[in-house]
């Protein structure tokens, strides 16, 4: 199985599992915004990976964008789902895994969202 296919599983799976983010988007965790589902949910927007070999071992640098709409006007509600994002990422088990950085923003139609940028090695 390709290793951005692996990690995804895992991610997704951990997302939907937590009982914090669950309460917030119930379980709602998409590829791509979907055209007919209202927010609260959670996209993983890109995922890109990168062989990293050593000499030892095989290693690959996942690099992952994933998107917290809110419900609301309220950046406060994004940031409390991407907070949840990375401590359910940071717990995956890969051999590192690092939260990059986190964006927040209110669109056109006047929701929060944040942008939350993950970096994971596997092996």
């Amino acid at each position: 199985m390709h290793p951005i296919i692996e990690v995804q599983a895992q991610l997704v799976a951990a997302l939907r599992g937590d009982a914090a983010l669950a309460a917030i988007i119930a379980g709602a965790v998409f590829d791509a915004p979907p055209r007919s589902a209202a927010p609260p949910y959670v996209v993983i927007r890109r995922h890109d990976v990168v062989q990293r070999d050593g000499d030892l071992a095989p290693v690959q640098e996942h690099r992952l964008l994933l998107q917290c709409w809110a419900d609301q006007p309220s950046r406060r509600r994004a940031v409390e789902m991407a907070e949840r994002v990375v401590a359910v990422a940071l717990l995956l088990p890969v051999a590192h895994a690092e939260h990059v950085r986190t964006e927040t923003s209110i669109d056109e139609t006047g929701l929060a969202r944040a942008s939350v940028t993950l970096r994971l090695l596997t092996g």
